[in-house]
């Protein structure tokens, strides 16, 4: 058994790594292409131990990379939130599906995401450009299964539980 700090490190750590992953400088060509980092870790804790990763993670968390990207405070945060509830949801039956149905369930929750951010983007009058828009739902579903085994790794080897 760990203990309580050593767990939720485990969690902390790896939300840490996917906000950095999401900020980090790239040339214009791959940073089209950047997959959905955080929301995808997000998908993955809440699917796996929805107990414990839950809304108010997924709404600190989208803070966080709202501050972190310059967004507008909040809009992150509620996409997040939204992709928390669907994938706690959805746990039950997206557990159980091969990898390449759960890309699949996880690029619908990733499109749903990227609506909300588009409707902040509406709103704000700041229309990101719809040609390369979806394009990280895209790279996101691809990279799905290594996420997936990779954090799923660091739960087991963390012996993390619910």
């Amino acid at each position: 058994m760990t203990s309580p700090l050593k767990r939720n490190t485990g969690i902390v750590l790896t939300l840490v790594i996917a906000l950095t992953l999401s900020v980090i400088a790239l040339p214009t060509a791959l940073a089209i292409l950047r997959p959905e980092w955080v929301a995808m870790t997000v998908i993955y804790w809440s699917m796996a131990l929805p107990r414990r990763v839950g809304l108010g993670v997924a709404w600190i968390t989208g803070l966080l990379l709202d501050v972190l990207t310059g967004s507008l405070l909040g809009q992150h945060a509620l996409g997040l939130t939204v992709v928390a509830y669907l994938s706690i949801r959805a746990h039950q039956r997206v557990r159980v599906y091969p990898l390449w149905q759960q890309a699949i369930a996880v690029g619908v929750m990733l499109v749903v995401y990227r609506i909300l951010l588009l409707w902040v983007y509406g709103i704000t009058g700041h229309a990101p450009d719809q040609r390369v828009y979806w394009l990280p739902v895209l790279t996101s579903m691809l990279l799905w299964p290594l996420i997936y085994l990779l954090l799923r790794h660091i739960r087991r080897r963390l012996q993390l539980t619910g």
